[in-house]
């Protein structure tokens, strides 16, 4: 049996494994994408016009770097080495994007900026106990801000706190498990009020091919 830490890291560091021996290509970022299905839903317009934006984990970094190229300071931090490194050559001559190695709640706490806008396509804010991470957003977000996220559509009764295995993983004996954080429309924007936010909105957006949707949330900060 493997020795290997159970750790969410480590499930990140292999999520998406290398695709052949062949250098790897950057994804396209012609558009930013809140639902994973290119050309549905919202773009950028969501995030407003801000001059700084922090992403939660960005991944392969492709919405980093379209808002990069828009001329947005984005940095953007996910905890997994691997990934960080594979968006850090992705976008290695994209002038104004930082990627961080970082644990997202310890960034917050240690880095001091506040941002216009803070973000999370299906990363971060999908795998974070709320209550731990929203306070956090909420101090490091400026006044009149923007905090957006999208995750998948919850299956009807499966909210709160859900396991996610990963069996898939090549060469380990045992389940990687992380657990992600999902609610309704209403649990959300609930969660939101509680920690300070205004002016939420929480809708799902559909998949044009029947399968589950996308909830995408947004909310200001006018503190």
């Amino acid at each position: 049996m493997s020795s290997a830490p159970n750790t969410p890291a480590e499930y990140w560091d292999k999520y998406k494994p290398h695709r052949g021996d062949e250098p790897q290509q950057p994804p396209a970022a012609e558009r930013f994408d809140w639902t994973g299905l290119p050309g549905t839903g919202p773009g950028a317009e969501i995030l407003g016009t801000p001059k700084t934006a922090l992403d939660l984990g960005p991944a392969e970094g492709e919405n980093a770097a379209f808002l990069a190229r828009s001329g947005v300071e984005v940095v953007a931090v996910d905890f997994s080495p691997v990934q960080t490194e594979r968006a850090r050559g992705f976008w290695a001559d994209t002038p104004n994007l930082d990627f961080v190695c970082a644990d997202a709640l310890n960034f917050l706490d240690e880095d001091v900026r506040l941002w216009d806008a803070i973000y999370s396509t299906w990363g971060a804010v999908w795998f974070t106990n709320p209550d731990m991470l929203f306070p956090r957003i909420a101090r490091r977000l400026a006044p009149g801000g923007i905090f957006a996220f999208s995750h998948r559509e919850p299956i009807v009764g499966q909210y709160g706190a859900q396991q996610m295995g990963g069996k898939w993983l090549e060469g380990r004996e045992t389940e990687l498990t992380v657990l992600r954080w999902q609610h309704t429309p209403e649990q959300w924007t609930d969660l939101l009020k509680r920690h300070g936010f205004t002016d939420v909105s929480a809708e799902v957006i559909p998949s044009p091919d029947g399968a589950l949707g996308t909830l995408l949330v947004t909310a200001t900060n006018d503190s």
